[in-house]
């Protein structure tokens, strides 16, 4: 079935303005990602209409990407993705407003998250609900704001299990989007962080405010005699077997993915049935409000963005083929104004 009619019957419409936008019609490698052209948005009541600077490409977008696991389809749609624009990320200037709004105005610089029943932020415009963006901290450059999604997941955890001062923290796989969040948030709350790296990020995750950087290429981080209050996995790439032994008696495992072979599903189904709670994998609240705080973390020096590279959006599928090699250090970020259209897209 040719879903690329989709897109030629919305570019095709005269009503409208037309706008740039990567678009997905169907699951598949980064190689179906293509540029094209959509009629412009128009915010409902209650939404604003941004003009998209700088979005993301990050692992949610590859897993909906793809359609894998399986399951996602569940959310993201059987035989196709419900929605053809991707990106949760988003920084930018609002070009309009929808009836209700009360706290912005055109000309206003925002960054927040875009929710994923509707189109994303990988295109000139979108909308979003108000609540979903903040006003963008002072002085920093669109592609530092488009920072939102993994300190959310990363705030998740660290709400879910309660951290507090004083509290001892091992944070693995620290280097991505999730990770340099989860560090940063962590350290503002007081606790004190292990964060286990590569060779390569020891310093970077020093940078973070780690009080301790281990190099899992160089020790086995699961024996460094110590005990934590909880091992946070940011990854999902470890397992709580092998981690237990790090966990104080009442220490907690959490991860932000479903770890090896799944287990980490089935073990905190255990946990919550036997009101054990050794193992959880948070689920995130909602992303109203998220980006004012978010915002105030920024302000207070508290949390800054990583990025690792910056793509034009023509060249977004590069992106996606980036991010899926698991490399990536903090974020990718989409610059999306002043792009060129191939011939070909055309």
């Amino acid at each position: 079935m040719d879903h690329g009619g989709d897109c030629l019957w919305l570019a095709r419409r005269v009503d409208k303005e037309l706008v740039k936008a990567a678009v997905i019609t169907r699951y598949g490698s980064p190689d179906v990602v293509a540029v094209r052209e959509v009629p412009k948005p128009v915010p409902a009541a209650g939404e604003l209409l941004i003009r998209v600077r700088a979005a993301t490409v990050t692992r949610t977008d590859c897993g909906e990407l793809r359609g894998h696991p399986f399951f996602i389809r569940l959310f993201y749609g059987l035989r196709r993705p419900r929605r053809m624009i991707f990106g949760v990320d988003v920084a930018g200037e609002i070009e309009a407003v929808g009836s209700a709004i009360g706290s912005f105005k055109p000309g206003d610089r925002v960054f927040g998250m875009c929710p994923s029943r509707g189109n994303g932020a990988q295109a000139e415009y979108v909308c979003v609900p108000e609540n979903a963006v903040a006003a963008m901290p002072a002085g920093a450059r669109f592609a530092e704001a488009a920072v939102c999604e993994g300190a959310f997941y990363a705030n998740g955890v660290l709400e879910r299990i309660g951290l507090k001062s004083g509290h001892k923290v091992l944070i693995y796989g620290a280097t991505g989007a999730i990770g340099t969040a989860m560090v940063q948030l962590a350290k503002a709350t007081g606790a004190a962080v292990t964060a286990v790296v590569a060779t390569r990020h020891v310093e970077l995750a020093k940078s973070l405010g780690a009080d301790r950087a281990v190099d899992y290429t160089a020790v086995d981080f699961t024996r460094i005699g110590e005990t934590f209050d909880f091992v946070l996995d940011a990854v999902g790439k470890i397992s709580y077997f092998r981690c237990r032994r790090l966990l104080k008696a009442d220490g907690v495992f959490a991860a932000t993915d479903l770890g090896p072979w799944g287990q980490n599903v089935a073990l905190a189904l255990w946990s919550s049935v036997t009101r054990s709670h050794r193992v959880v994998i948070p689920t995130p609240g909602r992303i109203g409000g998220f980006a004012g705080f978010l915002r105030r973390r920024m302000e207070a020096g508290q949390f800054r963005a990583i990025i690792d590279r910056e793509y034009p959006l023509s060249s977004i599928a590069d992106a996606y083929r980036y991010v899926e090699t698991g490399q990536k250090v903090g974020i990718v970020v989409i610059n999306v104004a002043a792009i060129e259209v191939s011939p070909q897209m055309a």
